[in-house]
């Protein structure tokens, strides 16, 4: 067994101030699109460094959902740089998209079908270490043992797994939240519930884990509709839900929601299905799936209790996904992946797909620690299901 987190975690106003502090000669700081230079973060990342004496180089344009190439291309930039530092700032993608290129600048002769597997990585901080700066409250990765990467040419994301990528520092300055448009809210807030909910009934759940997901789960619940409209304070404390949920999630692992939203996610060719929002519409269903276990239905009955529901156990699990629903409701997800962005997955497309994308999403990562294991026909009923928003009876 084993419980793993980033050695430091600096939270609250002016986190960012920190840096001011870091001991080091180089760093490369890793940034997606414009909005963190937009806002001045960026800037104010690089000023602190400079104050600390530390050397910058900047890569830049990290796109959403990153790419292998994106990856390589970056892990050069640290071989010619030589960084002891590398600085990720942003959402889950240049986060993810650093991590990667960590193990490419520690290890060129690597491949990235060597890291598929997961746990399977080299031991890391031969180079560099890394701090982690999320601008987003919902994917953790600051706190994570995990990393999202795309490969397009096979249509395929890959959620890598290693202790050895979970950050040294994650840097969670509110300020950074507060900039979140509407709907990058809502769905970022729904990636952090589906985490601290499938980490609460994961078969990896443990004492240490529990109490971060429970306390996740009351936090997104009370916290993410003021968030969603904008208030200051409530942005803040989703900030700190979602670490929580990550710190949860990245020991105890999750479950098919996050199989099924990583594999649907690049597979139609209209565009990709944003991985919080399919975590929102998929959770009620594999909800409705998991709770045949008996004492995974009795974990499911805890959480509702949590956040205030009542009634038996098989009510509380239905009163539980009907509250998921209307939060989905309220913040403007859809409840089947028909009706997602006007229709973007055609009926017959997805009915064309079907097979393949479920037994992908049976190999995924996520799926082990699943706590009902689905067969191939179950797994199609499933995203069928969610296509449709059929109840789950199976």
């Amino acid at each position: 067994m084993r419980f793993t987190l980033p050695r430091d975690i600096y939270y609250g106003k002016n986190a960012l101030d920190e840096l001011k502090k870091l001991p080091g000669k180089k760093a490369i700081v890793v940034v997606g699109g414009g909005s963190m230079k937009r806002f001045g973060f960026l800037d104010k990342v690089l000023d602190n460094l400079h104050e600390a004496g530390v050397e910058t180089c900047l890569f830049e344009g990290v796109e959403p959902d990153p790419s292998v190439e994106t990856v390589m291309r970056g892990a050069k930039v640290m071989q010619d740089f030589g960084p002891d530092w590398i600085v990720a700032i942003g959402g889950g993608s240049p986060i993810d998209a650093a991590k990667a290129m960590w193990t490419f600048y520690e290890y060129p002769e690597t491949k990235f079908e060597d890291l598929i597997t997961p746990f399977g990585f080299p031991t890391l901080r031969t180079k560099a270490k890394f701090l982690a700066i999320p601008s987003t409250s919902g994917t953790a990765t600051e706190v994570t043992a995990f990393a999202v990467i795309t490969d397009y040419e096979k249509g395929i994301k890959y959620p890598l797994a290693d202790f050895n990528v979970t950050p040294d520092i994650a840097v969670i300055d509110p300020a950074l939240a507060e900039t979140m448009p509407p709907k990058l809210t809502a769905h970022t807030g729904m990636d952090a519930l589906t985490h601290a909910i499938e980490a609460y009934v994961s078969t990896l759940h443990t004492p240490f884990t529990d109490p971060l997901a429970l306390q996740a789960i009351q936090m997104v619940f009370e916290y993410l509709p003021a968030s969603y409209k904008g208030d200051k304070a409530a942005r803040e404390q989703m900030h700190y839900a979602q670490c929580l949920a990550g710190m949860a999630f990245s020991n105890a692992l999750l479950g098919i929601v996050h199989s099924m939203a990583h594999k649907t996610g690049a597979a139609y060719k209209n565009g990709h299905i944003v991985h919080g929002c399919a975590n929102a519409m998929y959770l009620p269903k594999v909800i409705q799936y998991n709770a045949k276990v008996p004492e995974t239905r009795e974990r499911y009955a805890t959480i509702a209790r949590t956040v205030g529901l009542t009634g038996d156990e098989s009510g509380l699990v239905n009163a539980l996904c009907a509250k998921i629903d209307m939060y989905n409701e309220l913040l403007n997800i859809p409840h089947a992946l028909k009706d997602y962005e006007n229709g973007m997955v055609p009926e017959d497309e997805f009915q064309a797909k079907l097979h393949d994308v479920a037994k992908l999403a049976i190999s995924d990562a996520c799926t082990g620690s699943n706590p009902r294991q689905p067969s191939q026909e179950d797994m199609e009923k499933l995203l069928t299901a969610c296509y449709y928003d059929r109840p789950v009876d199976f």
